[in-house]
């Protein structure tokens, strides 16, 4: 049996994700109006049933957010809700949280969020044990680390292939709540990562004055499918539920064609997670809607620095060299890719992002709303490209459609239009009408079929026709139409009956968890969490940081992100170059804000720790 390979898009509302399932995804991840991790990309139950219905029509799949961590006086409204969510055909819920493991629940297949530290073979067993049937792998791992959680459990692995990268490990950051009581693991991540900081060291001397130290590029693993899928994972994941629609589009635009490239030369051991395929009226670049630049983080371990310090805002689509500054305009290479209203970005004289807008471009000179001085050599890009927004805003610009073959036959009373579509579902319909010989039979075998391969704006493409005819009857265009929409729109209501979601109840076990006990960064809020951790042989529970935290003194992030790397000072990776040592412990700070860093070398980590916190620092040793 093939393996099914699927790209899962993220749905900030009904609308976009109708239009990511358009663009070829074969699954879409939404928010309702509770419990997801992005509180502002919520939607009612009723537009998710929408959605659902609107998927399952090319069986493609629906995953529910239902991601944050849960306080004991929301456990009953969560139950209800999934419930909700079961009744309505959604495929499975992505949770955090794992007191939903002890609830009454329907039987739904639960995904484990990268939130839930999906970072090691042993957990992941674990996870797949307690009845998990899916794992979202944490960003971190590299490809190595993937295939040896893959070869210790047969889980369904996804991972994150584009998109914007949390610099904490997912689900350990908590600067949100230490800097102004927000929780990310709560859906109200106030990015404090994308502020701008002073780098100070251990002397008080500010190494760096005002720079993004923690915004990190985003993540383009395009090029690394055919790796991931070797390495187990089989749904690669768009982050994004707060983008535009026409990022939402162009990157799964991007990664369709991708992949089919790929499954079309292993099509004996792989194949398209859904069905139906995608006619575009635009070439998709993911560079060309929002990037900070990309990164292929540590999937092929740690190789190339990855930060974007210079800002937290789109950079957008490299166009080329500033050449010369003029009176009221600029002239810069490759200016004949650029449109009127393009938004423009660059690096200025300060070291700082700036921008501007193209108000229209005569012969070669590319004139601005504002003439802002820059030197020559200065990299030009494109954050706003107005008419690819256009384009892709435009809802025709991707259009999926589901292959069917249509067989036009007589009954005693009229005809009988039989539909089959690539999936093997099958409608009929039937037209009742006087049955009378063409007086003129030239070209009307050739205006029949014209005629049944209008399918509009259906859901469906015509890839074969055949005529069971004894004769050549006359048959108006308006009985052609009537008779092939009642067949199309049977066929429709067919396939969204006839679609099968798996369903898998949860047991409880009673399987040891791999530790015996669990500090703050397990999440664990509520008392069903807590039963749930105590029955696998925890002893030790730690309560949450949003309920326990200790201003001033915490430990708000850990990341595989370096600040000393960044800087050309690891003592791992650059100790041939790294020249001076500097003096610790290192401290960000933002206004009155301040963090300090510690460095752990031999796991490669660094820890961002409130101002007052007593660090200890110990020497680098990487023998």
């Amino acid at each position: 049996m093939r393996k099914k390979i699927e790209i899962l898009a993220p749905a900030k509302n009904l609308y976009q994700g109708m239009a990511a399932i358009n663009a070829g995804a074969d699954a879409v991840y939404i928010g309702a109006h509770l419990f997801g991790a992005r509180t502002n990309a919520t939607n009612s139950v009723e537009d998710i049933a929408e959605m659902v219905k609107y998927a399952h029509l090319f069986k493609a799949k629906v995953f529910v957010t239902v991601n944050t961590i849960l306080y004991d006086n929301e456990l009953d409204s969560c139950r209800q809700l999934i419930w909700d969510l079961y009744n309505i055909g959604v495929d499975a819920l992505i949770i955090q949280d794992m007191g939903i493991m002890e609830m009454d629940l329907p039987p739904i297949v639960l995904h484990a969020s990268t939130q839930a530290n999906n970072r090691d073979a042993g957990h992941v067993k674990f996870l797949a044990d307690a009845g998990i049937k899916r794992v979202v792998l944490a960003r971190e791992l590299n490809l190595d680390q993937m295939l040896d959680i893959h070869k210790a459990s047969d889980v369904e692995l996804e991972f994150f292939v584009s998109g914007a990268l949390c610099v904490s490990f997912s689900g350990n950051c908590y600067m949100s709540v230490a800097n102004g009581e927000r929780s990310a693991n709560r859906g109200s991540c106030a990015q404090n990562c994308r502020l701008p900081y002073q780098l100070i060291d251990g002397k008080g001397t500010t190494l760096i004055e005002n720079s993004h130290l923690l915004s990190i590029k985003d993540l383009d693993l395009s090029n690394e499918l055919p790796n991931l899928i070797k390495s187990g994972i089989t749904s690669f994941k768009i982050e994004g539920r707060l983008k535009d629609i026409v990022y939402v589009k162009n990157n799964t635009s991007y990664l369709r064609k991708k992949l089919d490239t790929f499954l079309e030369a292993h099509d004996d051991q792989f194949e398209k997670a859904s069905s139906g395929r995608t006619f575009y009226q635009f070439e998709p670049e993911m560079d060309r809607s929002f990037n900070r630049g990309y990164t292929d983080y540590f999937v092929n371990h740690r190789r190339e620095k990855i930060g974007s310090w210079e800002s937290p805002k789109s950079k957008g689509q490299y166009i080329g060299k500033l050449l010369e500054v003029k009176a009221n305009g600029y002239q810069i290479e490759n200016y004949e890719l650029l449109n009127n209203g393009d938004g423009l970005h660059f690096i200025n004289e300060q070291g700082e992002a700036d921008g501007l807008q193209v108000n229209i471009i005569v012969n070669d000179l590319v004139v601005p709303n504002e003439l802002k001085r820059m030197p020559a050599g200065t990299d030009i890009y494109r954050n706003l490209d107005a008419e690819f927004n256009r384009m892709l805003e435009n809802e025709n610009s991707a259009v999926r459609k589901i292959g069917v073959k249509l067989r036009l036959s007589e009954t005693e009373t009229g005809f009988c239009l039989d539909v089959l579509d690539e999936d093997g579902h099958s409608s009929f319909a039937t037209l009742e009408t006087p049955k009378e010989p063409a007086k003129n039979t030239e070209g009307l075998i050739e205006n029949i079929q014209k005629n049944l391969s209008k399918t509009g704006n259906t859901p469906f493409i015509v890839d074969g026709i055949e005529l069971n005819l004894s004769q050549n009857w006359f048959l108006p265009i308006s009985k052609i139409n009537e008779i092939r929409r009642a067949a199309l729109e049977q066929l429709a209501a067919v396939r969204i009956r006839d679609y099968q979601r798996e369903e898998h109840q949860i047991v409880k076990t009673e399987h040891p968890y791999p530790a015996k006990a669990l500090d703050f960064t397990y999440n664990v809020s509520n008392k069903l969490a807590r039963v749930f951790y105590k029955r696998h042989g925890v002893t030790d529970i730690e309560k949450a940081f949003e309920l326990q935290w200790d201003p001033g003194k915490s430990r708000v992030m850990v990341t595989k992100y370096c600040v000393k790397y960044e800087l050309g000072k690891c003592p791992r990776y650059q100790r041939e170059t790294m020249g001076t040592k500097l003096a610790e412990p290192l401290t960000l700070k933002h206004g009155e804000t301040e963090y300090k860093l510690k460095f752990n070398c031999k796991p490669c980590e660094m820890e961002i720790w409130e101002k007052d916190a007593e660090l200890e620092i110990e020497a680098d040793d990487m023998d």
